[in-house]
């Protein structure tokens, strides 16, 4: 097994200090004071609290490096090389309602490159992390994507556009696409829950776009360490930028990216 390096181990003591809280507040979810930034779209107390005391713990260990957070934004370092991109709670619309499937996510930036992540889901307390050319692991386990060769015999995950977000038009295709050649079709609520199983080969791949930079940052990383392949839907390779991700081993995601694809799709007809 690769051993953890320094960052990793601060990265995780950070999601496992912030878990503590998380699990505390999801079993009072109904006394959580809830506020509104959007449609379907909830901020907690909870979510900001984890924030604040996963951005404590990466400052005082790294106190020059940039942040990009998904509630208080991007804050530049007096080292511009590195950038820590958090989402402290990956899946909220689901801790609101009780739902216990949610994550806290935390990649590191290097000159403009992912070069280490931690997915934590605090439920079932287990810490998806991997680091660049060093492989992919859930705790001391190595992990590798699905064996599976054929999309007929995959089990895909997605994220469903809601109300006020996504272009309901245009995916309602690709689903039907999906549907009608794979063993099944999840949706979980947590994007970067999603990438971190398509690493451990529960998921043999996973579709979604409008996805913002701290969804996807980890989880990314974890997926190709653990053997995958991750593109655009349309086979470009700026997802972190476009929110667009196709995800799964080298054998399937191809046929993922086909199927997904509008321009591919149309002309298959």
């Amino acid at each position: 097994m690769s051993r953890p390096s320094a960052n990793i181990n601060v990265m995780i003591r950070a999601a496992h200090k912030a878990a503590r809280a998380l699990v505390r507040d999801f079993g009072e979810v109904e006394q959580l004071q809830v506020s509104q930034k959007g449609p379907a779209n909830f901020v907690s107390i909870a979510d900001t609290r984890a924030e604040r005391t996963i951005r404590e713990v990466l400052e005082h260990a790294r106190p020059g490096y940039g942040f990009l957070m998904e509630e208080s934004g991007e804050t530049p370092g007096t080292d511009e090389r590195h950038r820590w991109i958090v989402d402290p709670l990956d899946g909220t619309t689901n801790f609101l309602h009780g739902i216990p499937h949610f994550c806290t996510s935390i990649a590191l930036e290097r000159d403009g490159e992912v070069i280490a992540g931690v997915i934590h889901d605090p439920i079932r307390d287990e810490t998806f992390w991997a680091e660049k050319n060093s492989g992919a692991f859930l705790s001391d386990q190595r992990l590798r994507v699905s064996g599976r060769r054929s999309v007929e015999e995959a089990v895909v995950a997605t994220g469903i556009p809601h109300r006020g977000r996504g272009d309901h038009a245009a995916y309602i295709p690709r689903l039907t696409a999906m549907m009608a050649v794979c063993s099944g079709v999840r949706r979980m609520g947590s994007a970067a829950l999603d990438l971190a199983w398509v690493a451990a080969g529960r998921y043999d791949g996973y579709w979604e776009d409008g996805l913002a930079p701290w969804d996807l940052a980890a989880g990314i990383l974890i997926v190709r360490e653990a053997g995958g392949f991750v593109t655009e839907r349309d086979g470009g390779s700026r997802m972190i930028a476009t929110g667009s991700v196709v995800a799964a081993n080298g054998n399937i995601q191809p046929q993922l990216q086909r199927l997904l694809d509008d321009r591919l799709r149309a002309i298959s007809r």
